[in-house]
């Protein structure tokens, strides 16, 4: 990996052209490389591969998450987004997170589900039993149905089975989770090949038939965990002193934790960050929004998926969400731009990446509630929202306070 230093202050006011020099220099790129900048990453023929129906290729900018230490490590993070500020504001929050070290964080190991139904079992106490008793048998049958990911060294690690209530027309019915470990790969097919391939001997053990067979994105056993320490004194500013701003975003973050309404909201800016690097890394967002909102809601009350709290002289943010993401396969195997954005992240393995991912999700969260607790979310905003408008702009919101 290139050796990166995240901090470029000033990169903002550079003409496009410098910055491109400048990425090209710190992330040891060609002349190749920027000829994907400057396309996208994707021609008329791999979009008449990748989807059905192909007319065009639609655009998004593509700009850097600067000052991000992630466990002693400088990242520059590539972002695809059409909402101005977003980028800026991240940055911005990473170089405050930056002043007592960076971000500390940790990923799960890559551990997919998936989920067979089976209906119609007639006893499904014994079902189950049968199912659990030839478990070791089971996994065999789906570790064959996957050699290559079995030859990486991942895998069917373990499954368990539940038995729901009474359905309408059918009954209860068993559900079986296979937890696969999918090692680099963000793992749907591979979950879906395992899911129809186990599916016949479960229900033949069960002595039902397979309903569905598909993975579940609520991926609760790949979680990624970050911790975010501010000092009181970069956060002081326009609103009042660095220890009255961490109040005021620790009571910001009560709120979301008692008002699904305000949690919502509060998620959302959350993944304003995720969304743009899962994006321009080539990952599923929409599995990655699936499983984050139905994991704020696993308890049965939609919850936050980051809180911050005042411990000693520091503001300290914490965020656990789902990360289902991957730096082989399916569109990063086909887009030239994905795969030139994890090279520029210099990440080596999915649970990097997961990393990465959350520690952007959480610096947005901090941009937002800074912003809430001292001027109000719209004058960062609305400054790039009018110059990405052709309306001008103000100040810039990378050397104030800058909002997502």
């Amino acid at each position: 990996m290139p050796t990166q230093d995240s901090r470029l202050p000033g990169f903002y006011r550079l003409p496009l052209a410098a910055r491109r020099d400048e990425l090209r220099q710190r992330a040891d790129l060609v002349s190749d490389d920027l000829g994907t900048l400057d396309d996208g990453g994707m021609d008329l023929a791999t979009a008449d591969r990748m989807v059905e129906n192909a007319v065009g290729v639609y655009g998004l900018p593509l700009g850097l998450g600067l000052n991000f230490r992630i466990n002693g490590v400088d990242r520059l993070v590539p972002m695809a987004i059409e909402e101005p500020s977003v980028i800026a504001a991240a940055s911005n929050a990473a170089r405050m997170v930056r002043a007592a070290g960076g971000f500390r964080a940790e990923a799960d190991l890559p551990i997919m589900t998936a989920q067979v139904e089976l209906v119609g079992v007639p006893d499904t106490a014994a079902g189950r039993r049968c199912i659990e008793a030839d478990a070791e048998r089971i996994l065999a049958l789906a570790n064959g149905a996957v050699p290559r990911l079995v030859s990486r060294g991942g895998g069917a690690r373990a499954l368990d089975v539940r038995c729901t209530e009474d359905v309408a027309g059918i009954g209860r019915r068993l559900v079986v989770h296979l937890h696969i470990d999918c090692c680099d790969a963000m793992g749907a097919n591979l979950v879906n090949t395992v899911a129809e391939a186990i599916a016949p001997r479960l229900a033949a053990l069960a002595g039902g038939q397979p309903g569905l067979r598909i993975l579940t994105n609520l991926a609760d056993r790949r979680l990624v965990r970050v911790v975010a320490p501010v000092p009181f004194s970069v956060l002081a500013g326009e609103g009042g002193d660095g220890a009255r701003v961490a109040a005021d975003i620790a009571a910001a973050s009560r709120f979301a934790d008692d008002d699904p309404y305000r949690a919502a909201t509060h998620n959302k800016g959350i993944m304003n960050g995720v969304d743009a690097v899962v994006i321009a890394t080539g990952n599923d967002w929409r599995g990655v929004e699936a499983g984050a909102h139905a994991f704020a809601a696993a308890t049965g009350r939609y919850r936050p998926l980051a809180t911050w709290v005042v411990e000693e002289e520091a503001l300290v943010g914490r965020l656990a969400m789902p990360m289902a993401v991957g730096t082989v396969g399916g569109t990063v195997q086909a887009h030239r731009g994905a795969r030139l954005a994890l090279r520029i992240l210099g990440v080596q393995s999915a649970r990097e990446l997961a990393m990465v991912i959350g520690c952007v999700g959480l610096a947005s969260n901090l941009a937002a509630l800074r912003a809430l607790a001292t001027e109000g979310i719209q004058r960062g905003h609305m400054a790039l929202h009018n110059r990405a408008n052709g309306a001008g702009a103000g100040k810039h919101p990378a050397t104030a306070e800058a909002t997502p």
